[in-house]
Formats: structure tokens, sequence, C-alpha cells
């Protein structure tokens, strides 16, 4: 079994009720979902012309390997990015981990500075508060 970190984001409908849905779906699928970030109102990032998004991070334990776990989720109306599976470094067309972008994004980071604060990223060798803090200067 593996540990991993998964970042969930909605901005269409009723954004909590489609959060809560996924991390349900994820539980219907035999990921066990350990733990769960609150909700980060964030604006959008990119496409800065849509609604405000609702984010939050979940630790969950799984059996399933990296592409697995990803492609496990399927079609979907929220966004659900693999930000870290154990302590793998791994680039492939269709994934990249720890995701490339995760130290740039504040809806990712401060979710996750809420479950794991002292969780270190593999590559750069810092925890999830040392890059939430150097997103803020």
């Amino acid at each position: 079994m593996a540990i991993a970190y998964v970042a969930l984001g909605s901005n269409l409908g009723d954004k909590k009720k489609n959060l809560q849905r996924a991390l349900m779906l994820l539980m219907q699928q035999g990921v066990d979902v350990l733990q769960v970030s609150g909700y980060f109102a964030t604006e959008p990032y990119g496409v800065t012309d849509q609604p405000q998004f609702l984010n939050a991070v979940c630790k969950v334990r799984t059996n399933l390997e990296p592409v697995a776990l990803l492609r496990h989720w399927g079609e979907r109306n929220i966004d659900l990015d693999l930000l870290l599976y154990e302590n793998v470094v791994m680039q492939t067309p269709e994934l990249t981990l720890p995701h490339p972008d995760m130290q740039n994004r504040d809806f990712v980071l401060l979710p996750l500075l809420d479950i794991a604060p002292e969780l270190e990223h593999p590559l750069l060798h810092k925890t999830v508060r040392e890059m939430a803090a150097e997103l803020n200067k």
C-alpha cells in the first residue's frame, strides 16, 4: 500500500458538494481516504476568465501504481491532480511525479499545508511549509 496526495478542485455548480462527491467516489473505488484538508476558495490559475475555485487536498492509501491511480479517476466534472505518490519521481507522457508545478500553486500548497506541513518534496527537498512560505513572499 502506498501513500499519495491528491488535489481536488471545482469551480462549477455546488463546489463543496462536488468535492465531497469526488472523495466518496474515491472511497467507493477502493482508495482509502485517510485525511482531507479544509476547503479553500482560490482564484483561477492559468485561464483566469472563469469562476473562483474551491480546492482541497486529500491523503490517500492505495494499492494502485501511480499511472493506474491516475487512470482510475476516468471522466469527471472535477479537477483531480496526483501531487505526490510516496517518494516516486517519474516522467511519462501521461504522468509526471511529483506534480511539476505544485510548488507554484497556492491552491495546492494551502490545503496541503493544512494536512502535511512537514511533507518533503522529493526533488526540491523542501517541506510544504517552506514552499508555501516562499510562494507567499
